[in-house]
């Protein structure tokens, strides 16, 4: 495959990708200075090539909400912040297997479990170590959907005991460079984080981690961010963007802008396929909030293959039946290998769902997974 824009930087990046070289920090520094109009087009051709025309979609449930110990300052779940969500402690089993069957009937293919604590304890509190083994098998016996799980700083036995559960990915975020990191996150280090992605990538889990754009990271500190990324070997790349939230330092220092324009995301998503071409690069938190509804495609036509669908942890996603048509626009089909859900179905309940339509007599609305908490953020657009 030959693929030219006339841009020299970007046509040599391609061919290179595409005869399975990987490319270095360098390389990303050069892309992500080089015009939108030539990296969007040269990353979706090499999505096209490596990928099979589908975007992934995953869901997740906050299955135990609030009074987190650390101090990430864009998180509405720690204890250090008024942010006026609410919390909770572990759900229910069957609750969760209840979000994940939404998620199934919404279109997922796989489904997290996440808990937003420095890390759930096997033996500092088994109760709970259990609820989340007896989750787990839930979903993986009752459902089609592939189990995966965000539980925060693992050991190697809780490892194990995860992979031997079938976990398919764990998810553990990055959020931003080693650089910039400590800016972020007082309570823990970079390097905590990659200890325990290498301990589930060393037991045989695949690995899902990425970052969230406009924290006031430099340019250099999202190419550092993927290269972290390609030294510890992951497949699944969540993109999130920030929705600064009221009561945390960043949605202090922000408000509701944060500083990262939409041509910044797109070439970012752009780089980030380039530099991992074989990874699903995930659109994920935040699009909703940073991108106005008719350019919501336009990552999938810069790279992008991956989407979460339905609630985030503390803020309403939109409907999965949007999400799909956003899909479509951009070319791309949604990916039912593993879930055979029916999309046409899902965009019809959508349409169905409409308040407007419920308040007239129409069926009330079905919850979409998998929306367990509310931020003073939502509060004030009420």
């Amino acid at each position: 495959m030959v693929y030219e824009t006339g841009n020299r930087t970007v046509d040599e990046a391609v061919e290179r990708v595409l005869a399975g070289e990987r490319l270095d920090r360098r390389d990303g520094l050069a892309l992500i200075a080089q015009p939108l109009s030539d990296l969007a087009p040269a990353a979706d051709a090499v999505r096209a090539h490596f990928g099979d025309g589908t975007v992934d979609a995953c869901s997740i449930v906050n299955a135990k909400a609030g009074n987190c110990a650390e101090d990430c300052g864009f998180c509405a779940q720690s204890v250090h912040f008024d942010t006026g969500i609410d919390t909770y402690g572990f759900l229910d089993p069957e609750e969760i297997l209840a979000a994940a069957k939404r998620a199934e009937r919404d279109g997922a293919q796989r489904f997290g479990i996440v808990v937003a604590e420095k890390g759930v304890s096997k033996d500092r509190r088994p109760d709970e170590w259990d609820d989340v083994i007896r989750a787990i098998r839930l979903v993986r016996d009752e459902t089609d959907v592939e189990v995966d799980a965000s539980l925060g700083i693992l050991t190697r036995e809780e490892a194990e005991i995860l992979a031997a559960e079938g976990i398919n990915h764990y998810n553990h975020n990055i959020e931003t460079s080693p650089r910039y990191f400590p800016e972020i996150v007082d309570t823990h280090r970079f390097e905590d984080r990659v200890k325990t992605l290498e301990r589930a990538k060393d037991v045989g889990m695949d690995l899902c981690a990425g970052v969230i754009l406009g924290m006031g990271e430099a340019p250099t500190d999202r190419i550092d961010a993927a290269i972290a990324l390609q030294e510890i070997g992951i497949s699944s790349l969540p993109v999130n963007v920030l929705n600064p939230v009221a009561g945390t330092p960043l949605g202090e220092r922000f408000g509701d802008s944060p500083p990262i324009t939409t041509e910044e995301l797109l070439s970012t998503i752009a780089v980030y396929r380039l530099l991992h071409p074989e990874a699903r690069v995930r659109l994920t938190g935040g699009r909703e909030v940073n991108l106005e509804r008719d350019e919501q495609h336009l990552p999938f036509e810069a790279g992008a293959d991956g989407i979460l669908v339905g609630d985030y942890l503390t803020t309403s996603g939109q409907s999965p039946g949007d999400d799909i048509e956003v899909i479509e626009r951009s070319g791309l089909a949604p990916n039912t290998a593993v879930n055979e859900f029916d999309p046409e179905s899902v965009k019809a309940r959508a349409e169905a769902d409409d308040p407007e339509r419920i308040e007239d007599g129409t069926p009330e609305r079905v919850e979409t997974a998998v929306g367990t908490a509310t931020s003073i953020a939502d509060a004030d657009d009420d």
